[in-house]
């Protein structure tokens, strides 16, 4: 398999652009090597979140040199590692989250808060949940072991939603 190394170097007093960076590359699913140092599965979404934050360290006067590599088969496995553990953290973070949306639907079931405004809360909570298990799924190339678990959890959520939609509707239809 073939990554994507990029090392970059930017001046002390630039924390505001390393933090930019830090961010771009985080949420392409790069993972830190060490301080300034980043590796990502090659391919076109990765690429692109590559020329994102060559171009952020661009702005931030810094120099930065990125390589296409072909690790050995054991350095490709620690990186393979690495990145799945990556995913593993973020699976998990999500399926709390799952864990959150629940909760809360609960909660306004018992307090028998059927409006529709919370409805709407609710719908633009799930929509975000959608759209994190989207961005997740797409940096999961190497199939972390908790992503069928989010999809599972990903689906519940849903079912929770469209039994608390019903029982908005059926409390809207009471006289």
């Amino acid at each position: 398999m073939t990554w994507q190394l990029l090392t970059y170097r930017l001046e002390a007093e630039a924390s505001r652009h390393r933090v930019g960076i830090w961010r771009e590359l985080r949420k392409a699913g790069a993972i830190s090597l060490q301080n300034g140092t980043w590796a990502i599965p090659d391919g076109d979404d990765f690429g692109a979140a590559l020329q994102r934050a060559l171009v952020l360290i661009d702005r931030a006067n810094g120099k930065a040199l990125s390589f296409d590599v072909v690790p050995d088969e054991e350095s490709d496995h620690a990186l393979q590692h690495l990145y799945t553990a990556e995913r593993e953290e973020e699976w998990g973070e999500f399926v709390s989250e799952c864990g959150k949306f629940d909760a809360e639907i609960a909660s306004e079931v018992a307090k028998e808060k059927f409006t529709l405004a919370e409805l709407d809360e609710e719908e633009q909570n799930m929509d975000r949940l959608r759209r994190w298990y989207r961005e997740i799924r797409s940096r999961d190339v190497f199939g972390a072991p908790s992503g069928d678990l989010a999809e599972q959890r990903l689906k519940q959520c849903s079912e929770v939603l469209d039994d608390f939609a019903n029982r908005v509707y059926e409390a809207r239809q009471r006289p």
